[in-house]
């Protein structure tokens, strides 16, 4: 039995045709699935009951379990348990644009990045396209608002789910799903080549990140061993023939560590390493974990290096801060409940 928000609409129409149903009533569940929001397919008006039957036989639409939710400032983080009792997290954000979430595709993750609270913890398993779609239905249905803005950011690399999160991604920006703008949700990669390429004929306009994190390949290496199999010397004309493929503005994840990739110097070489790029830099104050000796840059330090950037005519944004009083880390909160 399998979740009824893993299908995409015409996986739905296939579903009732096969039935010997209409192929118009797959749009009307969508309706009642994404708009009204049933707990049960008994609540479905204007549907054979034969086929209804047969969904509660071959699907169900239990919601995802919360099992804490942390609070601050503009912001709400969950941890929801899966039915095979694995832990996920996901975060709301309340911007001046509107609702944003922050998604997981994995259960843990593989990819080994040394100030990553989620990497310390390996992966698990991927998670299914419904899961991800559950995470925010789940959210809206508890702090009552609607989530204009996605990003596929939270524990996990989606490129290691590639198949899953681009069947999410249809779900969510389908008119009769959720209704999510494709320019309203991004996908962040800490750099997987054959994913990319892949990912510049997906025929969605969607938002690709790009989780750098230090401008030269001895210093990635370290701290991203993803970078001895796609290094920056590749990393970068692949993305060079993203954009000139798709003409899609590039983000550039770059967490700030303290004495570590925050000097002047790397500044300097992460402005001659994106010259001529169209992108932004995204500098995000390091969220400390008990766990990772890496420490939070000085304000002063940020600053410095964001006008390097400025100065050299790189686009560059610090990240507006979230949850400093709560499980902030990507990981975090997930770590904290199987520790216990």
């Amino acid at each position: 039995m399998e979740s009824i928000y893993q299908l995409r609409l015409s996986d739905l129409e296939n579903y009732f045709l096969s039935h010997d149903d209409k192929k118009f009533h797959a749009v009307q569940l969508f309706d009642w699935l994404y708009k009204k929001r049933i707990k049960s397919f008994d609540e479905v008006k204007n549907i054979k009951k034969e086929t209804l039957e047969q969904l509660k036989h071959d699907y169900f639409i239990t919601p995802l379990n919360i099992l804490k939710k942390e609070e601050d400032q503009d912001v709400s983080k969950y941890l929801f348990e899966l039915s095979d009792e694995e832990k996920i997290e996901a975060v709301l954000m309340r911007h001046d644009y509107g609702m944003s979430i922050c998604v997981s595709s994995q259960v843990g993750c593989n990819m080994g990045c040394k100030f990553c609270e989620s990497g310390r913890r390996k992966k698990v398993r991927n998670l299914k396209a419904s899961e991800m779609v559950r995470q925010i239905l789940q959210v809206e249905e508890d702090s009552k608002v609607r989530i204009s803005h996605v990003v596929i950011m939270g524990i996990g690399e989606p490129f290691d789910n590639y198949e899953e999160i681009t069947k999410f991604i249809e779900i969510i920006n389908h008119p009769k799903g959720l209704q999510i703008g494709s320019r309203h949700i991004t996908v962040s990669t800490c750099g997987v080549i054959p994913k990319i390429k892949e990912f510049m004929n997906f025929p969605y306009q969607v938002n690709l990140a790009i989780s750098l994190h230090a401008p030269n390949d001895a210093l990635r290496s370290h701290l991203m061993p993803i970078n001895k199999r796609y290094p920056l010397s590749e990393l970068i004309p692949c993305l060079k023939e993203y954009l000139k493929k798709t003409n899609r503005r590039l983000t550039f994840e770059y967490v700030l560590l303290k004495g570590v990739n925050d000097q002047e110097e790397h500044a300097r070489q992460l402005a001659n390493l994106l010259k001529g790029i169209n992108g932004y830099v995204n500098l995000i104050p390091y969220n400390e974990t008990s766990h990772i000796e890496y420490k939070r840059s000085e304000p002063l330090q940020i600053m410095k290096f964001y006008d390097i950037l400025k100065k050299n005519r790189i686009g560059v944004t610090i990240r507006r801060e979230f949850g400093s009083k709560i499980s902030a880390a990507c990981g975090q909160l997930r770590s904290r409940k199987e520790e216990v």
